[in-house]
């Protein structure tokens, strides 16, 4: 088995569009097990609110990520929203060393990427029940501008018609279940049990 694929049965890969819950179901997942870690990307984006650097985000400078980018540093990188965003290979073979599984709290382009350097790891799509909760959601932060709300709808509905790339659904209409069924997938994934063991609801047919 190539390093790849060593390092692929490792990691798990959780996506979803702004809205979804992702980040939300990834900190509860990481707060119930203490095998797993969270991968922390690289980004150019300022930090909001109480983030802090090497917590959240490892946030640097146009230039310093532009240099990583050039001596090939990332294992996937991607341009969201105007900021970029990578997960240095450094960071997953240092968890590879240590003995980690790795959380990836990850946009879709980062997601599709890391899917196709590493195919064995997992790959899961977070959700909302439908598009109609999702607006919901977004107006509700009450921190978006009209024409950025429109603009995620969109991506997000692009990005749930290929839904099918994903190994997993976890369908986020209820917190404690969908946190549930996130980790009822990385037991499955630690423990190398059959991915048919879990079944994924078809959603937006």
């Amino acid at each position: 088995m190539d390093e790849a694929a060593l390092l692929g049965e490792h990691m798990l890969i959780v996506c979803g569009p702004s809205g979804a819950g992702k980040s939300t179901l990834v900190r509860r997942a990481l707060e119930r097990h203490e095998a797993v870690r969270l991968s922390i990307s690289f980004t150019t984006r300022a930090p909001r609110g109480q983030e802090k650097n090497g917590v959240d985000y490892h946030f640097v400078s146009l230039e310093r990520f532009e240099e990583m980018k050039a001596r090939d540093a990332f294992a996937e990188w991607a341009l969201v929203h105007g900021n970029y965003y990578g997960t240095a290979r450094a960071t997953i073979q240092g968890a590879a060393q240590r003995g980690w599984d790795l959380l990836f709290d990850i946009d879709y382009q980062g997601a599709t990427q890391l899917k196709a350097a590493f195919p064995s790891a997992w790959s899961v799509l977070v959700s909302p029940p439908n598009l109609a909760t999702l607006e919901a959601r977004l107006r509700g932060r009450k921190t978006d501008a009209e024409d950025v709300i429109l603009r995620r709808l969109q991506k997000a509905r692009e990005e749930l018609e290929q839904r099918r790339l994903f190994d997993f659904i976890v369908v986020n209409d209820d917190l404690e279940r969908a946190t549930e069924s996130l980790l009822s997938i990385y037991h499955a994934m630690s423990s190398r049990q059959l991915r048919a063991a879990l079944s994924c609801p078809e959603i937006f047919s």
